[in-house]
């Protein structure tokens, strides 16, 4: 019998455990996705993603420790610029409409993806308390049998949503952040590979995340930011922000995360491990990279992890988090909008995504 271990359950919690785990098994559900039938399906196609996502977590990471490790217990918050809100990003990019080329969004992406599964990763490791062994073994009977009925061939997506339900509830009481077991329950769908086409519509893995994808884009995040994005403004701004946590937290997401990204895509390419993107300035890049810098959703959610029984500092780090991530995507818009245009600049409409990470491809 499981012993549970939670406190009152309270709207915050059902929002920041139950709502939040729902938008991880979609995070999850998009990851399989790509890793297996998308843009991350082959290795040559994961390497420049993933040495730029890598770079983009740990630089801000080590920024921040640099400007504020020194205050005890703020440390703790080191993970809170490493990650990117990719919904912001895109929506960002979305405003510029065909001024930016099909490829930087499409690294975009791909980053925020290989920068999803870091985040929550980092969840799981950095931010859970004492475990709850019998429930930790709970949860991997129920991941069990989900692949069990993977592999004996079930489609209907009823039985793995129950699975769901139980393996969230076994995570929940077992001290690991319930908000894994969306993406470790998304690891057992199954998929439908459909190479060169769309996703498959009979797919369990496609209908099951083109169902969740509007409740988790319309309700769940918007939800989320309004239980935790409420911050009251200081009368003194100024002080406020050049004090370390904010400090650090700005400074990580506004200038960490651009030039870790940046100047990893750079000595990738110029080490040719991988290729531009085609039809891609090098200013561009450094304008996608620059919209990285916007961690809005997920950097508020490891902020509420990371100082649990401090609220003032809930608080400081919300207004590093905005400030952050509102001059990343201020700067990022302004400059993505004035970059000259490659003279291979190729839209949507002109260039396939099985082609934009073209092989033999040199930087210019």
């Amino acid at each position: 019998m499981l012993t549970p271990t939670l406190g009152p359950m309270t709207a915050h919690l059902w929002i920041n455990d139950g709502l939040m785990a729902l938008f991880s098994l979609t995070i999850g559900l998009e990851i399989k996705r790509e890793w297996i039938d998308g843009r991350l399906a082959s290795w040559d196609r994961r390497a420049l993603p993933f040495i730029a996502a890598i770079a983009g977590m740990a630089a801000p990471a080590l920024l921040y420790l640099g400007i504020a490790g020194h205050v005890p217990g703020l440390a703790k918050g080191w993970a809170i610029p490493a990650a990117t809100d990719i919904a912001f990003a895109l929506g960002i990019l979305a405003l510029l409409g065909p001024r930016v080329p099909t490829a930087p969004t499409l690294l975009l992406t791909t980053i925020a993806i290989m920068d999803d599964m870091g985040a929550i990763a980092i969840i799981a490791i950095a931010y859970t308390a004492s475990l709850n062994n019998i429930a930790l073994a709970a949860a991997a009977v129920v991941l069990a049998v989900m692949f069990a009925l993977n592999r004996r061939g079930v489609r209907s997506r009823l039985p793995y949503l129950i699975g769901f339900a139980c393996l969230w509830y076994a995570v929940l009481l077992s001290g690991v952040h319930a908000t894994l077991s969306g993406v470790v329950a998304a690891m057992a769908m199954p998929v439908r590979t459909t190479p060169g086409a769309h996703d498959a519509a009979d797919s369990t893995h496609h209908r099951l995340e083109q169902g969740l994808h509007p409740w988790s884009a319309l309700l769940i995040v918007p939800v989320f930011g309004f239980a935790n994005a409420g911050v009251e403004l200081p009368a003194n701004m100024g002080e406020a922000l050049v004090a370390p946590l904010p400090l650090a937290i700005a400074t990580g997401l506004f200038i960490g995360k651009k030039l870790g990204i940046f100047v990893a895509i750079r000595i990738a390419v110029t080490c040719r491990i991988a290729a531009r993107p085609r039809g891609t300035t090098w200013l561009q890049i450094y304008g996608m990279a620059m919209l990285c810098g916007i961690g809005f959703t997920m950097s508020l959610f490891i902020g509420t992890l990371a100082f649990p029984g401090h609220p003032t500092w809930v608080e400081e780090a919300k207004i590093g988090i905005l400030a952050g991530s509102l001059l990343s995507a201020l700067l990022g818009l302004l400059l993505l909008r004035l970059a000259p245009l490659h003279s291979e600049h190729a839209t949507a409409k002109q260039i396939q995504t099985a082609e934009v990470y073209a092989d033999g491809d040199v930087p210019r």
